[in-house]
């Protein structure tokens, strides 16, 4: 059997200093994403979403370790967000947010294989969110980072911090707001919430 330890082989990716920003150059990956918009507090095509890409990663995880030989801990949850008006998106009007989340998945987890997992955890679960589910390729480049102690509703400085790294490199923001969710916020402490604070950057 083997193993791969992602939080090993990608930590300059998603375990970045909480002290000071830093540039990473992020290659393209593969996700599982679902498309949606709204205040993810209050949307339950949100929650919706959650569920069936958690449901939908662990299930090819075991599927990979059960035909490829192959065990991994299903990587953290991500999310891509951003507004038309994105002065609402700065001003906190969630009801105008849109967003993207979603999970990576390892090279060797393929389009047929997502395909049959999702149609067999339809046939276990009613997850609204399966039909929307996609696995598609991202590519996010040169991007500024940090790591954000604490519950979302601190994030402002943080995100300004990343902000004004870009600037004094003189570069501007390009691409959407990203955010990689490393606690389980179900049960951790939101003063230990730990949030991966991601900005790409030309």
């Amino acid at each position: 059997m083997k193993k791969i330890d992602f939080k090993k082989e990608l930590k300059r990716l998603y375990l970045p200093s909480a002290k000071e920003a830093e540039l990473v150059d992020v290659p393209p990956m593969n996700f599982l994403m679902i498309d949606g918009a709204g205040d993810p507090n209050r949307e339950r095509s949100y929650q919706e979403a959650v569920e069936a890409l958690f449901s939908v990663s662990y299930a090819v995880k075991f599927k990979a370790k059960r035909t490829l030989a192959i065990d991994y801990g299903v990587p953290p949850l991500e999310g891509l967000w951003w507004a038309d008006d994105m002065a609402a998106f700065m001003a906190g009007d969630k009801a105008k947010w849109k967003w993207t989340m979603m999970i990576m998945q390892p090279e060797f987890v393929h389009a047929a294989m997502v395909r049959d997992t999702i149609a067999e955890v339809g046939k276990k679960k009613d997850l609204p969110a399966l039909a929307r589910l996609r696995l598609a390729k991202f590519a996010e480049g040169k991007s500024a980072q940090i790591l954000h102690v604490g519950p979302f509703s601190t994030e402002g400085p943080t995100i300004a911090r990343v902000h004004a790294f870009i600037a004094s490199l003189g570069g501007r923001l390009h691409g959407k707001h990203h955010e990689i969710y490393l606690s389980d916020i179900r049960k951790a402490d939101p003063a230990k919430w730990r949030t991966v604070i991601r900005q790409p950057l030309k």
